[in-house]
């Protein structure tokens, strides 16, 4: 299995860098190898997860011509599969340049040779209006929209699902977070609650299985990606038929 997400934020602060993350792990859990790519520039909340100072980061990667694997930060994470982390942590100035559109050509670029090294690439993409969140939905193989259960969640889906057909792709899930049961979302494909954790620093929390957040976690994953996930969580915790759409 070989596959490249952008998970796409519908909106600002709809928790699309957490959950991306806890994706991966799901993922790394499941014994498949994963690279979380940051496109979400502006607030550089992927480096929050990483232990550590963070070196060379993405947007040098693809301001310099540099390779992937420079800003490439393997998270401790005791997983079958591996999980690596290439987040976004710069100064003005070459954030303005990260953002060109030479840039966002070779943010693609690295997506395609992560593709080589990786069984799953994940993007965590800002609401479409910027060059490399242009570049992450449209190179990628699979997009899935996050959102929140409210009028602006639902508002801002329906922008999203605008700006993506104008740039010639389409969702292909829509994910609710923080919300177990949506109402307002209604064509929702996957919800997941709240997490059971606050700070950054005790992320992912799914490599501490519960029965509520870690499964829908890994049915979220499931509808993102495309893939059949074979994991246990404690009694009372499901994955088959947790959200159906």
């Amino acid at each position: 299995m070989t596959a490249t997400v952008a998970l796409t934020g519908a909106a600002g602060g709809v928790g699309t860098t957490r959950l991306t993350v806890e994706c991966g792990a799901t993922l790394a859990r499941a014994g498949h190898d994963i690279a979380v790519l940051d496109a979400a520039y502006a607030t550089q909340g992927l480096a929050a997860y990483v232990d550590g100072g963070v070196g060379t980061d993405l947007t040098g990667v693809v301001t310099d011509d540099r390779e992937l694997e420079a800003a490439l930060v393997e998270h401790p994470a005791d997983t079958a599969g591996r999980l690596a982390l290439a987040p976004a942590r710069a100064p003005f100035e070459r954030l303005a340049r990260a953002k060109t559109a030479g840039a966002a050509e070779r943010f693609e670029d690295r997506m395609a040779a992560a593709a080589l090294s990786h069984d799953v690439i994940l993007v965590d993409t800002p609401p479409v209006a910027a060059n490399q969140a242009v570049a992450a939905a449209t190179a990628a193989d699979r997009v899935a929209v996050v959102t929140v259960d409210s009028t602006r969640g639902a508002d801002a889906l329906a922008r999203t699902r605008g700006r993506l057909q104008d740039v010639g792709t389409a969702a292909d899930a829509v994910l609710v977070n923080r919300t177990p049961e949506p109402e307002m979302v209604t064509e929702a494909d996957a919800a997941v609650p709240p997490s059971p954790v606050r700070r950054a620093a005790d992320c992912p929390a799914v490599l501490q299985p519960d029965d509520a957040f870690a499964p829908a976690v890994a049915a979220a994953t499931e509808r993102a990606v495309g893939v059949s996930l074979d994991l246990e969580f404690p009694e009372g915790g499901r994955l088959d038929g947790l959200f159906d759409g």
